[in-house]
Protein backbone atom coordinates (compact mmCIF):
# COMPACT_ATOMS: atom_id res chain seq x y z
CA UNK A 1 0.00 0.00 0.00
CA UNK A 2 2.67 2.60 0.75
CA UNK A 3 4.42 1.61 -2.48
CA UNK A 4 1.41 3.08 -4.59
CA UNK A 5 0.66 5.75 -1.76
CA UNK A 6 4.03 6.95 -3.14
CA UNK A 7 3.90 6.54 -6.82
CA UNK A 8 0.97 8.33 -6.60
CA UNK A 9 2.56 11.09 -4.81
CA UNK A 10 5.71 11.08 -7.05
CA UNK A 11 3.58 10.79 -10.41
CA UNK A 12 1.07 14.28 -8.43
CA UNK A 13 4.60 15.94 -8.76
CA UNK A 14 5.59 14.87 -11.30
CA UNK A 15 2.21 16.32 -12.94
CA UNK A 16 3.26 19.64 -11.55
CA UNK A 17 6.61 19.82 -12.58
CA UNK A 18 5.83 18.53 -16.55
CA UNK A 19 2.55 20.17 -16.71
CA UNK A 20 1.72 22.40 -13.57
CA UNK A 21 -0.03 25.96 -14.37
CA UNK A 22 1.78 28.50 -12.33
CA UNK A 23 -0.67 31.00 -13.17
CA UNK A 24 -3.27 29.26 -11.30
CA UNK A 25 -5.82 28.58 -13.08
CA UNK A 26 -5.93 25.06 -12.15
CA UNK A 27 -6.24 24.62 -8.48
CA UNK A 28 -4.50 20.90 -8.56
CA UNK A 29 -1.56 21.22 -10.81
CA UNK A 30 -0.73 24.79 -9.71
CA UNK A 31 0.09 23.99 -6.12
CA UNK A 32 2.80 21.42 -5.63
CA UNK A 33 1.55 20.40 -2.31
CA UNK A 34 -2.12 19.75 -3.74
CA UNK A 35 -1.28 17.87 -6.55
CA UNK A 36 1.30 15.81 -4.69
CA UNK A 37 -1.37 14.93 -2.12
CA UNK A 38 -3.92 14.29 -5.12
CA UNK A 39 -1.49 11.58 -6.69
CA UNK A 40 -1.13 9.88 -3.42
CA UNK A 41 -4.93 10.33 -2.98
CA UNK A 42 -5.21 8.20 -6.38
CA UNK A 43 -2.26 5.54 -5.71
CA UNK A 44 -4.34 4.94 -2.72
CA UNK A 45 -7.69 4.40 -4.37
CA UNK A 46 -5.71 2.26 -6.96
CA UNK A 47 -4.21 0.08 -4.53
CA UNK A 48 -7.98 0.00 -3.06
CA UNK A 49 -9.59 -1.15 -5.95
Amino acid sequence: MIIYILGGGLLGFGYYRLVGYRTGSCPISSNPYISTIYGAVLGLMWYLK
